[in-house]
């Protein structure tokens, strides 16, 4: 018989075999002298009381041995491919998609307009040292989307949209650790996901997918309101049953070509702020309530929300242990974000604490109600970001107390940011009200996080892509656009996800749509 059991564990227990089976034999009242086996299913940190505490959830077998599940098996069975369809994008959505597709029998060909991941890491070099920024090859675009080289993180909420599980799985089955299977917020890192997204690409070639890079979507094949395939590179024409496009949420040529051709898209909702970052060791105080750290606790995170003049202020992305890193996607803009590696042993934290924008504040700002109103307005304040911060992609920054009390910062603290800091007045850089309900969030926070509000932060700007401005419209029985048959707006980019793990259960869900009509 299997029991379930949930156990506290201190920081000196958790890595201690005996101290584990103490604790489940007290649980279930077992003498010493009764064999019995176990699987942790899950593990997480409680840390509201001064000594934090690790949660764990097993399940037990006594007096035989457990089985491994099956669940926690993943394998593709090949098939025979039926009808092909191009699937314009290798991040998340796009490669879970094509990998559904194939196991549904039909036979993705991924366009990719970055490099592979491996290339790719060749452009991100030259962004972070020299601040040349390749428009097709850098932290936003490229072989594993904006996740591939921006942290890794796996924690969704996502659980109603599809089976997070089989995500996870998948990953585990491409190399990722077992951990990810049972850690609450499940986090791969930048340093090992690039790996793992090869191996899911050798899977799609290995099962008969095809899989390009440097290959830019210029325009659709239309007939009588059906798409028939995609035109690259405005000359050679890929003809497709259907196509789904998985751009990812910074694709702009993209939403300017489809505007261009009458489609129908629309201007969403998004978020724009900056990016905080703290030494790690305040971080760890604040949260685990002393310092220094347990050494086998994690270095610590948090997450921050209020609201303020009727908007949300929350953190976005929280990078424990992590970097500030140039997310620009074109010259002469400055976009930041966040990433950790898997030790995640840097010496700062960082995060994005950003305000969210509706369409109409947009259109208050003098951008207009178009569907790319939300692009200008973003492109506006990180062309500013960048002729402020100076040459080589320098950003403008100021240390937390003196943004909240409008003051210039004399001296900046030391960062995580390679390209490195131009002390800026970034009250006066940012839009008001962006710049006044973020200082007015900075004091909340401070209150419900003793020590967050302090000078030791320092506050850079900007960061702009949480997700996309547009949504690109679909049905939503069978995920079709709205207009166009056999066209599947997806993930990110079609306004319909965010982060790793929503974005790949989108592509599945489509997938899965796309198979539906198709074999019908």
């Amino acid at each position: 018989m299997i029991h379930s059991v949930t156990l506290s564990l201190t920081p000196d227990e958790i890595d201690s075999k005996s101290a584990l089976e103490r604790a489940i034999r007290l649980n279930l009242h077992l003498d010493e002298g009764i064999a019995l086996s176990w699987r942790i299913t899950h593990r997480s940190i409680d840390a509201r009381s001064k000594m934090p505490r690790f949660i764990l959830k097993c399940s037990v077998a006594i007096g035989e041995p457990l089985p491994r599940p099956e669940s926690n098996m993943w394998r593709l069975t090949p098939k025979r491919l039926t009808k092909t369809v191009a699937v314009v994008g290798a991040g998340p959505a796009g490669y879970f998609a094509a990998l559904k597709l194939l196991e549904l029998g039909i036979r993705p060909i991924v366009l990719e307009q970055g490099k592979d991941v491996v290339r790719r890491r060749l452009d991100i070099a030259a962004l972070l040292k020299r601040g040349v920024v390749h428009p097709d090859s850098n932290y936003g675009f490229g072989e594993g989307g904006a996740g591939a080289y921006s942290d890794g993180k796996l924690y969704t909420r996502s659980n109603k949209r599809g089976d997070v599980g089989e995500i996870l799985r998948i990953l585990v089955a491409h190399g990722a650790s077992d951990d990810i299977l049972v850690d609450a917020h499940p986090h791969i890192g930048s340093n090992r996901l690039p790996r793992i997204v090869r191996a899911i690409r050798n899977t799609i070639l290995e099962h008969g997918g095809e899989v390009r890079f440097g290959t830019k979507v210029t325009d659709l094949i239309l007939r009588d309101g059906r798409i028939r395939g995609v035109v690259v590179h405005s000359a050679e024409a890929i003809p497709s049953d259907a196509v789904i496009l998985a751009t990812g949420h910074s694709a702009r040529e993209t939403y300017r070509m489809l505007d261009a051709c009458g489609m129908m898209i629309e201007p969403k909702g998004f978020a724009l702020g900056v990016r905080v970052e703290h030494p790690q060791p305040r971080i760890d105080s604040i949260r685990y309530h002393h310092s220094p750290r347990h050494p086998k606790l994690p270095a610590a995170t948090y997450t921050a929300k209020t609201q303020v003049a009727d908007r949300g202020v929350f953190s976005f992305c929280m990078c424990p242990g992590g970097f500030i890193v140039p997310a620009s996607t074109a010259p002469n803009e400055l976009v930041l974000n966040g990433m950790s590696l898997s030790s995640r042993a840097s010496a700062f934290a960082n995060a994005g604490i950003v305000v969210e924008v509706r369409p109409e504040d947009v259109y208050a700002a003098g951008f207009g109600a178009t569907a790319l109103a939300g692009i200008d307005y973003q492109q506006a304040i990180e062309h500013a970001c960048f002729d402020a911060g100076g040459k080589g992609l320098q950003a403008p920054a100021q240390r937390l107390t003196d943004f909240v009390e409008c003051r210039f910062s004399n001296q900046l603290p030391e960062t995580s940011y390679l390209p490195g800091t131009t002390s800026c007045r970034l009250d006066h850089l940012l839009p008001e009200p962006i710049a006044a309900r973020l200082q007015q969030a900075f004091r909340v926070f401070g209150k419900t996080m003793r020590g967050y509000y302090t000078q030791e932060a320092v506050v850079l700007a900007c960061e702009s892509r949480t997700s996309s401005p547009v949504r690109i419209p679909r049905k939503a029985d069978t995920l079709m656009h709205v207009q166009i048959e056999n066209l599947y707006p997806c993930g990110e980019g079609a306004g319909y996800s965010g982060g790793i793990v929503s974005s790949a259960i989108d592509g599945q869900n489509v997938a899965k749509r796309v198979a539906q009509h198709l074999n019908a």
